[in-house]
């Protein structure tokens, strides 16, 4: 009877309006606890981190050292070279908005939606990866055609499967927590871990090739030259030790690639929020390119990173050539962008609390303005292997700042997209693609034109020495045409909007909204339970 009765209130109080109820009649509303913060584990953070290492390891060897192997060990004339290089990374460019396209068309599945791509894309990439670094022996008379093709094809290749791996795992950021002190906290970890993978990319390449004697030619008109045959005799002996070097560098880059991915697989779940779950489906792609597009803060911040971001590649691709040929430090350039690359990853966690102390643009204009001086002072010294020691080292502080900045506030942006637009599901690859797309296209002009320019200089391939012209063109790339767009990039910053101030509002917006699709999706499943009853 008591049940019968419980049965007809139970029908009255879903069947009527709850202002037609009394207060007492009306059903007892339940509590909902407040929610807990999201908190991610240090070993999550790591794992997540560890992730980062496989594109800085392979990145920062084919930066530093893909130039001076295609023009000294491959035998590639400067042209050509230039031709790979500004292809190669503008093909780069273009593949990641392809690919950020085919990720937002992805489904959700049991591994998520971006790790799927990190898995297949892996074993595929260090083959490509091993091959750049191989020389074939070529027929006589077609090395140079062939040579060329080889080297574009498999730099192409790789740099396409790359950005299978990395820009999934760029947006990943987005999907590791809701909180944005845990991203914040998670990307530091990562810079950190990246930059350590810089400095483990340098070491491997540049102590294993720096132990066999880079071959060169003297001048004939030289007296060191005893006789042409004894000169080419020993070049081709130290050309094949050379490659072979490069050969087991590409080798053990190759394997940590792979250990990397996999703990990044093991120890990462992506997770989503809680208004995008709700959505059926995710944005169409070109409308949520033209919605990203025009949001005025990314707008910014993309335009701000793309002339520093630039102003650092240029110095990365030329800096052992710089080294070689204009400082005369020919056994030392592995070294020195050891320091560099040391430097950086210790002051990564100082630049983190930099960040979290004084704000994000505070630490644009501070760190990156810190690198002008010390590259006014390498324009301008004359060859000194222990103030360019000094200089390495402290320049290795704005390249850290470098790193871990763009990472950092592109998760702001991506949050602020979300309050003017809320229900636009799936667009974190696009702003990811998009702003590697710009850096690595205008990287791409910058090594190509920086290639060309040297063929302009009269470039010797092999050459134990370079004619004025080229090390004067070689300062010019590494000094001065990085500090004018230095001063550019830090002139465009001063129109990007989101301060600390706006950071922490569009912070309690966001939770607001997600505390909103929470209660909504209980009051969902409230209403289907009453309606089961009925």
């Amino acid at each position: 009877m008591a049940k019968g009765e419980g049965a007809e209130s139970g029908s009255a109080a879903g069947l009527l309006p709850t202002g037609i109820l009394q207060a007492s009649e009306r059903p007892a509303q339940v509590k909902k606890e407040p929610k807990k913060k999201q908190q991610l584990s240090i070993c999550n953070k790591l794992c997540y981190a560890v992730g980062g290492a496989p594109y800085q390891l392979t990145g920062c060897a084919l930066g530093f050292f893909l130039q001076i192997y295609l023009l000294d060990v491959a035998k590639v004339e400067p042209l050509p070279a230039s031709i790979i290089l500004f292809v190669g990374r503008a093909w780069d460019a273009f593949t990641d908005p392809l690919v950020g396209f085919c990720i937002s068309k992805s489904s959700w599945t049991r591994l998520g939606r971006l790790m799927p791509w990190i898995i297949f894309s892996t074993p595929l990439a260090i083959i490509a990866y091993f091959l750049i670094w191989f020389v074939p022996d070529f027929p006589s008379g077609t090395e140079s055609s062939h040579g060329f093709l080889w080297y574009l094809l498999f730099y192409c290749l790789f740099e396409t499967l790359v950005t299978c791996f990395h820009v999934p795992y760029s947006a990943l950021t987005m999907f590791i927590s809701t909180e944005q002190s845990e991203r914040d906290s998670a990307t530091a970890y990562r810079m950190t871990v990246e930059v350590l993978g810089t400095v483990i990319g340098t070491a491997i390449q540049g102590q294993i090739v720096g132990q066999a004697k880079a071959p060169c030619l003297q001048d004939q008109n030289g007296s060191a030259v005893a006789s042409e045959v004894v000169n080419r005799t020993q070049s081709t002996a130290s050309l094949k030790e050379t490659q072979n070097a490069y050969l087991l560098a590409a080798g053990i880059i190759a394997s940590i690639y792979v250990i990397c991915a996999v703990i990044l697989i093991l120890g990462v779940r992506e997770q989503r929020e809680p208004y995008e779950a709700q959505q059926a489906e995710s944005m169409p792609f070109f409308q949520g390119l033209r919605l990203v597009m025009s949001h005025g803060p990314y707008v910014k911040l993309i335009a701000g990173f793309l002339f520093t971001s630039l102003a650092f590649m240029l110095v990365e691709g030329n800096f052992a050539l710089f080294c070689t040929y204009t400082l005369g430090f020919r056994n030392e350039f592995q070294n020195l962008l050891l320091a560099i690359m040391l430097s950086a990853t210790f002051t990564i966690p100082i630049w983190q609390w930099f960040l979290t102390r004084f704000g994000k643009k505070t630490a644009v204009y501070v760190g990156i303005s810190s690198a002008v001086p010390f590259l006014i002072l390498v324009a301008l010294m004359k060859s000194n292997l222990i103030v360019t020691y000094v200089v390495a080292i402290a320049a290795g502080v704005s390249v850290a700042a470098a790193f871990l900045l763009p990472w950092s506030m592109l998760p702001d942006v991506i949050d602020d997209f979300h309050l003017k637009h809320p229900h636009s599901p799936g667009t974190e690859p696009i702003f990811f693609s998009f702003y590697v797309f710009f850096t690595k296209f205008a990287s791409g002009v910058s090594l190509g034109v920086s290639t060309l320019s040297l063929d302009f200089a009269k470039y010797q391939t092999q050459g134990c020495s370079q004619p004025e012209e080229v090390k004067f063109t070689l300062k010019m790339l590494v000094t001065m045409a990085p500090i004018i767009l230095i001063l550019l990039g830090l002139l465009l910053f001063k129109l990007y909007p989101i301060d600390e101030e706006k950071r922490r509002q569009n912070k309690k917006a966001l939770q607001a909204l997600r505390d909103e699709a929470s209660s909504s999706g209980c009051s969902d499943t409230d209403s289907t339970e009453l309606a089961s009853i009925l």
